[in-house]
């Protein structure tokens, strides 16, 4: 049995046990290893099922260069040689032609390990002065009011949940995205624990829970702001960690107290008197700890939603004790800086024409300020179907005048539409680290079988078009010299690594939020939303398009963008 971790885009990062063939080649089946106390004893079922993918007829075995027209799906296998040679000249051309600005690289390995995500292919895009694309798709919105509330302190760690009172579960469902976290609450609940969950849909964790609000997607933001108006009417704030432990609450109370519960129940749907019964349990309910999920930002209101919530544990003062807090991503505990050993650090980067993942469409067809976009690089995506605004960017891979090149698995939408795809491998025949955003763990996952076909790394792929440039001797895939840079405290061997016990975490008291006087802010003037606002959901589509799309995770398959 071999030993793995799995590095897929899921708060848990479990250990994996990994059978495989005396062949050395093929994965018979994988389970659950010991020795990782979040995620011991089982795994989803998408990954007990991954060496199907592993081995799927669909795999990308060879660099493919497109020989039919585009869109057409039509490749012939080539020679890693002759690809990067096709891929230099394209690239040396956009330069000449464009500047190195309509270079878009589009690197969204979500579902890859630290080195995959973050070493190689991000410091050579840096380096050839390309578009810097921003991860703006998934938790970009969350991950910025986290910082403008409570900058750099940690998240509440999740073995410490059984210790709560009181459990809410807001825009998040861990019964299909977070499954290890769902023990630790029946746990507690059955210890006494109250479980309320917010959610449009009743999840399967929903209906385990005591009290479901469901409210129209996009008014999160007002169901947290008639919340808050209520504490403060029944005077139920707490004004001493107010006063000690936060600046702005006077500017978001006077936001709040415009949402009364009657024009909140009218907005989300909910009845005003489960708004007020959940408000007043939460402030009364000692410790009461709030999982946050990624569920309340993809929509219009979106940030105001997650500043408005993140709130109301700072208004309740909900902290200082373990079982109190807030549980988001736990992912900045790791000491692992992928910039460190970087030979450009520190000097001044050249300016980057900065692009919105979310406006690739517009980007592709010329919408946007800049050069013209002329070669696009794709790694760990599928942006043909995972991106906003799918019409325009299907019509800009579409351009004939746009060189695409795509790194991946599988034929995907995207690799469909490209000019060169790439093979990768998948984190089963890669040496990696795995930081979890789920708990305070970090893993060294090393290869367990030999690589599929001519499967090259992320890393790898970096540092040959580096080479191309002239680059190589700060270019070096090898990933045992990159974990040693990258690894802060130089511990970057174990299997698995807790990083934090549980009760060392409480914030307010182990850690704290970021800034002068390590206080949390409710206001943030001089930014484009200084507090929580709601905006209306209807607009001139509304009557044609009267549907939310609420777009759910799932249990039985990897989406898209997971590859």
């Amino acid at each position: 049995m071999s030993r793995a971790a799995c590095p897929l885009d899921c708060p848990d990062a479990c250990s994996l046990d990994v059978d495989v063939a005396p062949d050395g080649r093929t994965v018979l089946s994988l389970d659950a290893a010991l020795g990782n106390p979040f995620t011991q004893g089982f795994i989803c079922r998408k990954v007990r099922r991954f060496a199907n993918r592993v081995h799927s007829p669909e795999r990308v075995l060879t660099p493919l260069v497109r020989n039919g027209p585009k869109g057409s799906a039509s490749f012939r296998p080539a020679s890693w040689d002759e690809a990067l040679d096709v891929i230099e000249v394209a690239l040396r051309a956009a330069v000449d032609r464009h500047g190195p600005g309509s270079v878009v690289p589009y690197l969204y390995s979500s579902s890859a390990g630290l080195l995959a995500a973050g070493a190689l292919g991000p410091r050579l895009w840096r380096r050839f002065g390309a578009s810097a694309v921003a991860e703006t798709i998934c938790a970009a919105t969350a991950g910025e009011a986290w910082r403008r509330t409570y900058g750099s302190m940690l998240s509440a760690d999740p073995f410490d949940v059984a210790r709560a009172r009181m459990i809410v579960v807001w825009g998040a469902n861990p019964a299909v995205s977070n499954t290890h976290l769902p023990p630790l609450i029946a746990e507690a609940t059955r210890a006494g624990a109250s479980l309320v969950v917010v959610d449009p849909r009743r999840t399967a964790t929903a209906k385990r829970a005591g009290l479901h609000l469901a409210p129209r997607p996009g008014t999160d933001v007002a169901l947290a702001l008639a919340m808050a108006a209520h504490l403060e009417r029944e005077g139920l704030l707490a004004a001493s960690f107010i006063a000690e432990h936060a600046d702005g609450a006077g500017a978001f109370l006077d936001a709040a107290r415009l949402w009364t519960l009657a024009r909140a129940a009218a907005t989300c749907d909910v009845p005003a008197a489960d708004i007020a019964g959940f408000a007043e349990a939460y402030a009364t309910t000692r410790p009461a700890l709030l999982r946050i999920g990624w569920g309340l930002e993809r929509n219009r209101n979106g940030g105001s939603a997650c500043l408005a919530v993140l709130a109301l544990p700072v208004l309740a003062g909900q902290f200082g004790v373990a079982g109190s807090g807030v549980i988001a991503s736990l992912s900045s505990a790791a000491p692992v800086s992928m910039r460190r050993g970087d030979p450009d650090i520190g000097l001044d980067d050249a300016p980057r024409r900065p692009v919105n993942m979310n406006q690739l469409g517009a980007l592709l067809c010329g919408e946007l300020d800049g050069p013209p976009a002329s070669v696009l690089f794709v790694q760990g995506a599928n942006p043909a179907v995972t991106c906003p605004d799918q019409v325009r960017v299907l019509r800009g891979l579409e351009r004939d005048d746009l060189f695409t090149v795509v790194h991946d698995q599988v034929l995907t939408d995207t690799a469909a539409l490209a000019d060169v795809v790439l093979p990768a491998p998948t984190h089963l025949e890669l040496d990696d680290l795995v930081s979890s955003y789920g708990s305070f763990t970090l893993q060294r996952s090393r290869p367990v079988i030999e690589r599929v076909g001519e499967a090259r790394s992320n890393d790898e792929v970096s540092a040959a078009v580096a080479a191309r440039f002239g680059w190589s001797a700060d270019f070096d895939p090898d990933p045992e010299r990159l974990i040693a840079a990258a690894v802060l405290d130089g511990d970057g061997e174990a299997p698995v690594r807790v990083l934090r016990q549980p009760g060392a975490t409480v914030q307010f008291v182990d850690t704290f939020p970021s800034g002068a006087g390590r206080r949390a802010r409710l206001h943030h003037p001089g930014t484009e939303l200084p507090l929580p606002r709601f905006a209306p959901l209807a607009n001139e589509l509304s009557a044609a398009y009267p549907l939310t799309l609420v777009s759910p995770a799932t249990s039985r398959t990897i989406n898209s963008m997971l590859t």
